[in-house]
């Protein structure tokens, strides 16, 4: 009985639902963390910090931004190589987490900017480390046929946290006070820790339960390692030649820098993952300029307070609870992808246009401005579970149609860490990009401007998106 129970936990903490529960949850903690501590970044600046002034306070509250997007940028794919050299996928994650622990410590109990910068950076690779790691993990367990669904519930829960971040952050501080903030976000990364640290990969399920009870997938790999690791050990002798009857290539031997940038040129040879990462910048562009102008624009036309301008979010984020569903229906319907996604970037743009109507302190307008902020968040809710999907599907018709060409470990999280890099990116280019527009040319230009892009995107996304929309695509799972 003590062994059922305990073969029960195993096959539990190894279930598809719990690491798409612990990756989901983990994602939520990351963006929920970042903004917990957003409304509490202008006071603590002028309050805590030596030195500073307010006319200093706008300046590094941009900055501080500025350097999470550029440490998310530079980290993305240096994270996604080393996750995938890594025999585990656990330990780079539980890495990300401590990362995430030691930049809320920084910022915590900084006195000084030096600290805040260091912490902005952390905060920056740890958010690399939990996405790229945390999506690598995700679609090793659910596989081809299940990885748009299951990216669909890290989007929904990305969603939540974004909403609820600094919602809670600003009623915590008002209340609680500065370290109540900050206790509520070490208890949620503890939280998380002690979740992935229950997790197991189904890589290693055949620790636990030997080769006669583990799945054939968990046997497989294992079976794959043990091959690879008697060839490697017989000597160079036994690897494939140019006369064998193997045609698989045998893996570069080069140093390992060399080796990655020849990982990233031949993802980012497909076009496939060129329109993941650029679908992945435009969300970015979109969500990040309205971080940036939504807040000043509804001070400006409404008078809303600080309780106003973060509730306004609400509608541009919940439909990210439809983001499942879009997973679903792509993971049903593979060729869909292109269709759905080309879809929803076209939808946006009339949405995007006619916010210019939006002039008036009424309630009217007020109702309008919901309302197309709420169109334009389902259309992200549907774009985004199959673009990031993407990726992972193009590194699977790469090795299909050449066994091996990426080597031991594969290069699942390198391409995660691509499309990180364009998200990233999109932070960087979005809060600037909508704020000229907005002060140069006004609050409508900026959504024509919104929308063209999102339009223009529309094109390739269509004819590239699943392979060239001419071309019969490979075979693979669902498909």
């Amino acid at each position: 009985m003590r062994s059922f129970k305990w073969l029960g936990s195993v096959e539990l903490r190894s279930s598809r639902w719990f690491i798409t529960f612990v990756v989901s949850f983990t994602g939520a903690t990351d963006v929920f963390v970042y903004g917990l501590i957003v409304p509490v970044t202008p006071t603590a600046l002028h309050t805590r910090l030596l030195g500073f002034s307010d006319g200093n306070v706008q300046v590094w509250t941009s900055i501080l931004l500025a350097l999470f997007g550029g440490a998310l940028l530079v980290s993305s794919p240096i994270v996604g190589y080393i996750a995938d050299r890594s025999e585990s996928r656990q330990w780079p994650y539980l890495c990300g987490l401590a990362g995430l622990g030691a930049a809320t410590a920084l910022l915590c109990v900084g006195r000084h900017i030096g600290f805040w910068i260091a912490g902005r950076l952390f905060q920056g690779a740890a958010a690399a480390t939990v996405w790229v790691v945390g999506n690598a993990l995700l679609v090793e367990t659910v596989g081809i046929d299940g990885v748009c669904e299951a990216i669909g519930y890290t989007a929904m829960a990305s969603g939540v946290g974004t909403v609820a971040g600094p919602l809670l952050g600003g009623v915590v501080y008002e209340n609680g006070g500065y370290y109540a903030v900050f206790g509520l976000a070490f208890g949620l990364i503890g939280l998380d820790i002690v979740l992935l640290l229950t997790l197991i990969e189904r890589r290693h399920l055949i620790k636990w339960l030997g080769p006669e009870m583990a799945p054939p997938v968990a046997e497989r790999e294992a079976t794959e390692q043990h091959v690879t690791e008697n060839a490697a050990a017989e000597g160079p002798e036994s690897l494939p030649t140019a006369g064998s009857c193997s045609d698989q290539p045998v893996p570069p031997r080069d140093a390992p820098s060399r080796v990655a940038l020849g990982r990233a040129g031949l993802l980012l040879g497909s076009p496939r993952v060129i329109i993941a990462v650029w679908g992945n910048f435009i969300i970015s562009i979109i969500l990040t300029s309205f971080d940036s102008v939504l807040p000043l624009f509804t001070q400006e036309t409404f008078g809303w307070k600080q309780s106003g301008q973060g509730l306004v979010f609400i509608p541009l984020m919940i439909p990210h609870i439809l983001s499942p569903v879009t997973g679903s229906i792509v993971d049903k319907f593979p060729r869909a992808c292109r269709y759905m996604t080309a879809g929803a970037f076209i939808s946006c743009v009339p949405a995007m246009v006619l916010l210019r109507l939006v002039t008036d302190n009424s309630i009217q307008h007020k109702i309008l401005l919901c309302t197309l902020l709420s169109l334009i968040g389902v259309c992200i809710a549907i774009a985004l579970p199959p673009l990031d999907a993407e990726v992972f599907r193009a590194v699977e018709e790469k090795e299909q149609k050449t066994p091996n060409i990426f080597g031991k470990g594969g290069t699942v999280a390198l391409a995660f860490g691509l499309t990180s890099m364009g998200f990233a990116a999109g932070t960087l280019v979005g809060p600037v990009f909508a704020g000229f527009i907005r002060l140069q040319a006004g609050w409508g230009a900026m959504g024509w401007a919104l929308g063209l892009i999102t339009g223009v995107s529309s094109l390739p996304t269509l004819l590239f998106m699943g392979g060239w929309i001419l071309r019969e695509p490979v075979r693979s799972g669902a498909e």
